[in-house]
Formats: C-alpha cells, structure tokens, sequence
C-alpha cells in the first residue's frame, strides 16, 4: 500500500513539474513578428525622454542623461532590484542585442537568452507601445556612448529570486496587447492614453499593486503605497485632480509647479526632466488623457 501510495507522489511530482514548465515557457515574438521598418532616430530621441529611461538607467549619481551605466537601486516589497547599463556597451550593456532582443526585452520581458526580466522594468507598459516606437528606440540607444559599468545582481529573496516562475506571473499581468484607441473619444485624449499607458507606464506608481505585484486596474491611477516603503503615490485619475485644470496639468508636465505654486518634487522631479522635453501638444494630450481617466481603466 505505501508503495502504491510513493508511486502515485511521484507520479504526480512528475505531472506537476511538467505542468509547471509547459506554463512557464518563454513566448518570444519572432523577426515575422516585427513590422518592415527603418529607425526613425529622432523619434527614437523622443521616445527615450516620453518612456523616462534616463530616470532608471543613466548611471547612479551622475548627471548626464544619456550616461546609461545603470545602478539604480529600486526598493521593493520582494527585494532590491538594480537597474541595468543600456548603454550600446557590448559587454556590461546592450550593444550586442539585435533589434528583436530588444523589443522582446520591451513587450515579452525576456533576455536575449529568453530569461525572464522581473517586472521592475515596466514591460507590463511596454507592451502597449507602437513596435515602430520601440525599434525606433533602440536606434537611438545606439547612437550614445557605450558605458563600462558594473552593476549588482539583484538582491531577492527565495523563491523571488528563481525567474522561472514569472512565466506563470506573465500569464497573469502580461496580455500582450498594445494600445488601442478609443473610436468614442478625442485625438487628444487618445494620444495622452497611449502616452500615459505606454512609454509613460504612470500606472506603474500611480496604480496600487495586488499581493502578487500586479496592476489592481479595477483602481486605475487612484494612487497607493509608495513601492519603496516610504509615504503613499498620490492619485492621477479625474477624481484627484478636481482643482486641477487642464492647463495646470500640462503646465505642471513642462515646469513642475502646482497651481498654487508649489513645486513637484521626489521621483516626480525626474519625471518633470523627461516630461519637459515632450512637446506643448503631447504635455496637453497627457493631461486631457488624465482629466477624462476613471479609477475603473478603459483605455489600454
């Protein structure tokens, strides 16, 4: 009877494991995948400041935006991540990537290697951009100074640290469905949505997390604990910003001052750096996409 019993344990050991990687598999998108499309560099240039990536990635105490050594250090609940050098370095950076590396890195979370980046780097966003947006991006990435760097592997926890098992979590939070706009509302409001959901990922901090670090889109941009442990990220969505208007808010994208003349400061103050570099239409886009945002997310 004991003996019946092991065989059956490890006759659905086996099933489970199976079962567990079968789930778990890496789905990255093939050269089929991609659309016929030459860089555009100043695009490339735009999307880089639109998607903020010096905020996480230019080198850690320095001041030039596109010294992207990487090392930021980003505090969370499951452990320490450390953001890394994208610099077109062969070696410490991402000089070696072909341009679908680098898309499946943006939309799918995966390596060149197809592991699983944590979501930590927002490919939750990413994914809701313009693949032509993305290729464009990385032809800019190429244009900068490679950056010898040396940054630390991340700091997490067991079973946090086996990446495995965000194949399960991908199922889950990644759709894999780029933005959409919505026939019922403006050019306007569209262009900030795909901004705000896409390269700006502002749901990242402005949306509170489930237990399993998921987006709770149920309350779109109404705010929540601040992921580093310190204070609460305030809410975006319409509600929250009554005594704001329109003008305030793309006033407050380009120079950081509140209407009643308070100034941004935090993580925001780098957000302000990157969104000050954005056009007067896309700062109003972005802030007609917010005053019209509910708690409930509908545009994707």
């Amino acid at each position: 009877m004991l003996k019946r019993v092991l065989i059956v344990l490890i006759a659905l050991a086996l099933i489970g494991a199976g079962a567990f990687w079968l789930v778990t598999m890496p789905r990255p998108l093939t050269a089929a995948d991609l659309p016929d499309h030459q860089p555009d560099l100043e695009n490339g240039r735009y999307m880089f400041f639109a998607g903020g990536c010096a905020s996480c990635h230019a080198t850690s105490g320095g001041d030039d935006p596109f010294h992207l050594g990487g090392g930021l250090e980003l505090k969370s609940p499951f452990g320490s991540f450390y953001a890394p050098n994208i610099s077109p370095d062969p070696e410490d950076g991402i000089g070696g990537w072909s341009t679908l590396d680098f898309v499946n890195a943006m939309q799918k979370g995966l390596s060149p290697e197809l592991e699983n980046y944590y979501p930590s780097f927002p490919y939750t966003s990413y994914q809701r951009m313009r693949p032509q947006d993305v290729i464009d991006l990385k032809g800019f990435l190429d244009t900068l100074d490679p950056v010898t760097s040396s940054v630390p592997d991340h700091a997490l926890p067991f079973p946090f640290n086996i990446r495995r098992t965000l194949g399960g979590w991908k199922l889950l939070f990644l759709d894999g469905k780029q933005f959409e706009p919505d026939p019922d509302l403006t050019d306007e409001i569209n262009r900030g949505g795909y901004l705000v959901t896409g390269p700006g990922h502002c749901a990242e901090c402005h949306t509170p997390r489930d237990m399993l670090g998921g987006l709770e889109r149920s309350e779109w941009l109404v705010g929540g604990p601040n992921p580093e442990g310190e204070g609460r990220v305030p809410g975006i969505a319409a509600a929250d910003l009554d005594d704001w208007s329109q003008g305030d808010l793309a006033y407050a994208l380009e120079s950081g001052f509140t209407p009643t003349f308070d100034s941004l400061g935090g993580s925001m103050a780098a957000v302000i750096r990157n969104t000050s570099q954005l056009t007067a239409e896309d700062r109003n886009a972005i802030a007609a996409y917010l005053k019209s945002a509910q708690a409930q997310e509908t545009l994707r």
